[in-house]
């Protein structure tokens, strides 16, 4: 069972998490019609008073330009507050996962977006590892991500979400950790949940915007230190036969982290992976707060 934080925000005020319930009627579980937001946060390894939230203005952005799409107007400045007094309220002193979830509240059953109202909770768990930390191994899924052109990709709808799960339960229940999905196109798009790099020949490789894949904002943070670090990112379509030839694959996301990939189907990768390990390294330290020249991707909340 998840550990969950004992205070969530909703329907505008701060109670109990177990206190925070939504009618059997509510438009968003019978349709889809939410948006969420995942954000990861720590005690900070230096200080026992402060909270380190890793690049909370771009999580709070995000979330505002996915609350758009269910023409609700919520901007990044109300949402970052509301997440920096819920961790304030909480006082977390393990890793944690914050859900931060916007949906059309109505008790209706008509499927639509006008005329409906929304509303705004927030709440969080202790979290570890999503993966594990020593690799996984990936099937390519059945299914097929979805197309920008049928639904809002750039945004995080929770009812996009089926695939993710049909793709996800189809590898587990096969033998294997984790899905990669390709698009309609038939190039690589996305894992289950997480964004996929491809390292060969000293570069790294990941399918660009235009492959229908989530705008990440980890993938974000992993091209900046890549090429921080002097590695040539390249974006393009990846092909599903250069996931079996790569020198390294890694999977990459809130949730996840960095993943390194064992093996893909029946073809295993090299133990070797000095790219992953590299910006692995570097994205921990810059979570731990312990690089100057990455400061402002790390919010501090102080609990006294």
């Amino acid at each position: 069972m998840d550990s969950f934080l004992p205070i969530a925000y909703f329907q505008n005020q701060f109670l109990p998490f177990t206190d925070a319930k939504i009618s059997i009627a509510t438009h968003a579980l019978h349709y889809g019609t939410g948006v969420l937001g995942g954000l990861r946060g720590i005690p900070d390894p230096q200080n026992a008073d402060r909270i380190l939230l890793f690049r909370l203005d771009r999580h709070c952005q995000r979330l505002s330009q996915s609350a758009s799409f269910l023409h609700c107007d919520l901007p990044a400045s109300k949402i970052q507050q509301i997440i920096i007094d819920f961790v304030q309220k909480n006082r977390p002193t393990k890793s944690f996962y914050i859900r931060p979830f916007v949906y059309t509240s109505s008790l209706g059953i008509a499927p639509r977006l006008h005329n409906v109202e929304t509303d705004f909770f927030v709440y969080g768990l202790e979290l570890s590892d999503y993966l594990p930390k020593e690799g996984v191994n990936c099937r390519i899924s059945s299914w097929y991500r979805q197309e920008d052109r049928s639904l809002p990709l750039r945004g995080k709808i929770s009812g996009a979400y089926i695939t993710s799960a049909l793709a996800k339960t189809e590898a587990v229940e096969s033998g294997f950790d984790e899905a990669i999905m390709m698009n309609t196109q038939g190039k690589v798009s996305e894992a289950s949940g997480m964004n996929i790099f491809v390292a060969r020949n000293g570069k790294l490789v990941t399918p660009g915007f235009e492959q229908d894949i989530l705008e990440g904002i980890t993938r974000d943070s992993v091209i900046t230190i890549a090429k921080d670090l002097g590695i040539e990112v390249i974006e393009r379509p990846v092909d599903r036969s250069e996931l079996l030839i790569a020198d390294e694959i890694f999977l990459c996301g809130t949730a996840a982290k960095i993943t390194p990939i064992k093996r893909v189907e029946n073809y295993h990768l090299p133990k070797n992976r000095p790219i992953t390990e590299k910006i692995l390294d570097k994205l921990t330290e810059i979570i731990e707060n312990r690089d100057s020249n990455y400061k402002e991707w790390v919010f501090p909340i102080n609990l006294n």
